[in-house]
């Protein structure tokens, strides 16, 4: 009988620290990153995630545990992974004094590839802008530059992709046609690791997510399986400055409860009593299925994170 062959892991990060004076940023974390995988990495603002990507990129060196990025020890090796990874940063980095190809060629020659026009063609194309190539910088929109900045990160056809919120700011036109172009890469076969402040994009896009915390990972696995084992499956959201009253009366329908503001948030498993109560009161209300952010917002609360 032929041994099974276990396929090694695009990235394998283990009991990685990162300190800044008494502070720990990143705290032991451990994760691996399959070949061909899009695994999203959650968490509210200051929960060591930048920190813990520029770890993985070697532009930050860790206090403690290992990094391995494809076949490269990381920090040591790090300058040779680049060679084989793409970065698409939180803010574009394009350079305004160049067209949209030219910012590619000059990208290009970053990696000791010549200037080629066919690979230039293709990724305009793929960016959605193969009408824009002699277009100076200053003559796209936000959404455009997002694009370009996606298309610049693949000159080098890298086998893993860092994204750094790639669609923060961008309307739902341009984001929907970047979620498109990550679904490509992703069955192409490139590994994709996503942070991200959109849940839906999230839920959508990853096939595995770690969820940090003050520098840890506090939940780990697949969007259903998250939703399935931290929230209820129904989610009803009642408005209105009577609602907590009513609500408070009826505790016995309305499940798990979170009030913020005028709004309260009741998750159940079986929503119907519940609507039909409201319904009898003309409480205004709306009704769906639990989703990531519930998740998110359960594991790491609702107060403001600065």
């Amino acid at each position: 009988m032929t041994a099974s062959v276990v396929a090694k892991p695009a990235m394998r990060v283990d009991q990685v620290c990162k300190y800044f004076g008494n502070r720990i940023a990143v705290d032991g974390v451990s994760f691996t990153a399959a070949a061909g995988e899009c695994l999203g990495i959650l968490g509210p603002n200051g929960a060591g995630k930048s920190t813990l990507l520029r770890i993985c990129l070697g532009v930050c060196e860790q206090d403690a545990g290992t990094v391995q990025l494809l076949d490269y020890d990381i920090p040591v090796q790090a300058l040779a992974a680049r060679r084989r990874i793409g970065v698409v940063p939180q803010k574009d980095t394009l350079d305004p004094d160049f067209s949209c190809a030219e910012n590619l060629a000059v990208y290009m020659s970053y990696f000791g590839l010549p200037r080629n026009d066919r690979v230039i063609d293709e990724l305009m194309n793929f960016a959605g802008l193969s009408s824009r190539e002699t277009a100076p910088i200053t003559q796209l929109s936000g959404g455009m530059q997002r694009r370009l900045t996606l298309a610049r990160a693949l000159v080098n056809n890298p086998d893993v992709i860092f994204l750094d919120e790639p669609t923060t700011g961008l309307d739902p036109q341009a984001r929907h046609l970047i979620w498109e172009r990550l679904r490509q890469l992703r069955a192409a076969g490139k590994t994709l690791l996503l942070t991200t402040h959109f849940m839906e994009e999230a839920e959508r896009l990853c096939d595995r997510l770690i969820v940090m915390d003050e520098g840890k990972i506090i939940a780990a696995g697949t969007p259903d399986t998250l939703i399935r084992e931290n929230v209820e499956s129904e989610v009803v959201e009642v408005y209105g400055d009577t609602a907590h009253d009513w609500l408070d009366e009826h505790a016995d329908i309305t499940g798990r409860r979170e009030d913020f503001g005028y709004l309260s948030y009741c998750y159940v498993d079986e929503a119907a009593p519940l609507i039909d109560s409201l319904r009898a009161v003309s409480l205004r209300f709306s009704h769906r299925q639990a989703n990531m952010e519930d998740v998110f917002l359960r594991l790491t609360g609702r107060a403001l994170r600065e």
